[in-house]
């Protein structure tokens, strides 16, 4: 290896001893994964601002410029800018923002290509971040670069950085739906006021070691190493929307347990449509899961629900209906996530179908209501909705049918504007009145698929209330689903900025 390139863990002695003698620091950060003439001689003028030049990557593990990025990997874009003469170390950063790298390098002066001079430019609000940082740290930011190329262009145009049909698509929709009109077009969501309506469901992921068979019973033995809860069902999308509009309330029904209070502390702001029952029961999905291995999905092992099959009584029905006649007048965008578990009765599915100015339906199947919450048999109307293979499948009736046709025979029934189907690995199918578009999945390194529909559905469902196309609307959608899918569960919501760098980086031909 290079002398050049330092570990993060040795790095802060390096450079602690080259101030110590005096030496000015200057760093440059970035992604750098395709070196090209405009990066060589943005790092000639940087270093000529000091004495020694050192060059921060973001860690692979951590770039956010969608997938397929990085497409060359940690060592070889280190080696390359450690081949650089006028460069003199190279550190990669484990962590997706240049704050942490500024703190371990401490620069007198901080370089940032000319377009940041304009901080409107940077999607992820982060550059006033990084610049706060440098003048705390009592350096200097400085704009280089008098030739501008784009590595991202370079990539997809002349790289295998996607799949074939991932590409394709991008590239036919950059032709009418630029990076710029992405922007855009996702900015104006935060005009958008949005009523969720569903069960909140708490996923707990538990972790075990797995230990063997018991030796008297024969029973699955493991070890218990740690616990975390999520925010799930439409607590999640929730979550997901309050990245894109400051707009959102949530219609629902919980139990009264002592527990939830401090759970549903950060939501408060949105939950004005939330009656909890005494008598009720919080649902929680505890899954029992195997330690994550490295480039491998989640391994599950079991799950245990806490749930009732009861739908509401009357005396909390009736609360519950008051509570949405005021919200729906309220909002733009009604979203119902209905999880099929007594909440979206009979009164509430037909007061939001006659009040919602825009109505989009999420009906989901899973293992508690397998059968019995189709969305044909519940709603009669739509302006969106999305299904995945095995509700569609259900809504149909039969093993083999035509996907696409069955889409819109349903788009028909329930007067839609919009329909999506999801089906997982494959691809998913978005439809309107005049067009059918098909788009494959663009995140194939899976860490958990649970929540990721849920994603898909909160931004094609913007999209669609903004009117945007069917193929920028699936688009959003599949770049939400792609971010959830990296990580467990619903830890975390989509990330707007995430979403944007991402979207952006696969528009760019």
């Amino acid at each position: 290896m290079s002398h050049k390139i330092l570990t993060y863990h040795r790095a802060p002695a390096v450079f602690a001893a080259l101030r110590k003698k005096g030496k000015t620091i200057v760093q440059c950060h970035g992604t750098f994964d395709l070196v090209h003439p405009g990066h060589v001689i943005h790092f000639e003028e940087a270093k000529k601002l000091g004495d020694v030049l050192v060059v921060t990557l973001t860690a692979a593990a951590h770039v956010n410029k969608g997938p397929g990025r990085p497409f060359f990997n940690d060592a070889l874009r280190s080696k390359a800018l450690a081949a650089l003469e006028s460069i003199d170390y190279v550190v990669v950063v484990p962590h997706p923002a240049a704050v942490e790298a500024i703190e371990l390098v401490r620069p007198r002066v901080y370089c940032k290509g000319l377009e940041y001079q304009d901080s409107s430019n940077d999607v992820t609000g982060n550059i006033r971040q990084d610049v706060a940082t440098v003048e705390r740290l009592g350096g200097k930011v400085r704009y280089v670069g008098s030739v501008v190329f784009s590595s991202t262009r370079l990539l997809n145009n002349y790289f295998e950085t996607q799949e074939p049909k991932v590409k394709d698509f991008c590239r036919q929709l950059a032709g009418r739906f630029d990076p710029r009109t992405l922007r855009a077009s996702v900015d104006a969501f935060a005009r958008k006021k949005v009523l969720v309506i569903g069960e909140i469901i708490f996923d707990r992921y538990s972790t075990v070691d797995v230990q063997g068979l018991t030796s008297k019973n024969r029973i699955l033995s493991a070890r218990h190493l740690g616990e975390e809860t999520h925010g799930g069902g439409a607590l999640a999308v929730v979550r997901h929307l309050r990245e894109f509009t400051p707009h959102v309330r949530l219609a629902t029904v919980t139990g009264d347990e002592p527990w939830l209070g401090k759970l549903l502390q950060p939501y408060r702001k949105c939950l004005s449509g939330l009656i909890r029952q005494k008598d009720g029961v919080t649902i929680v999905k505890q899954r029992f899961v195997e330690p994550k291995a490295e480039g491998k999905e989640l391994s599950k092992l079991f799950s245990l629900n806490f749930i009732r099959n009861e739908p509401l009584d009357a005396k909390t029905e009736k609360k519950f209906l008051a509570r949405l006649r005021k919200l729906v007048r309220w909002a733009d965008v009604v979203l119902v996530m209905d999880f099929g578990h007594g909440l979206m009765t009979s009164p509430a599915r037909r007061l939001i179908e006659k009040q919602a100015k825009f109505l989009a339906v999420n009906c989901q199947t899973n293992s508690n209501n397998h059968g019995f919450n189709i969305i044909n048999r519940r709603y009669r109307r739509a302006d969106s909705f999305s299904l995945d293979q095995m509700e569609i499948t259900l809504a149909v009736g039969r093993r083999q049918f035509d996907f696409a046709e069955a889409l819109g025979h349903l788009r028909r029934i329930l007067k839609s504007r919009y329909a999506w189907l999801t089906r997982g690995g494959r691809e998913t199918i978005g439809l309107t009145p005049r067009e059918t578009c098909y788009c494959a999945p663009f995140e194939r390194n899976i860490v958990d698929t649970v929540g990721a529909g849920d994603a898909f559905c909160a931004l094609a469902t913007l999209a669609a209330a903004e009117g945007l196309p069917i193929e920028a609307a699936t688009f959003l959608g599949q770049l939400a689903g792609a971010q959830a899918v990296r990580v467990p569960g619903n830890a975390e919501p989509v990330k707007k900025s995430d979403l944007l760098k991402s979207g952006i980086s696969l528009l760019t031909f």
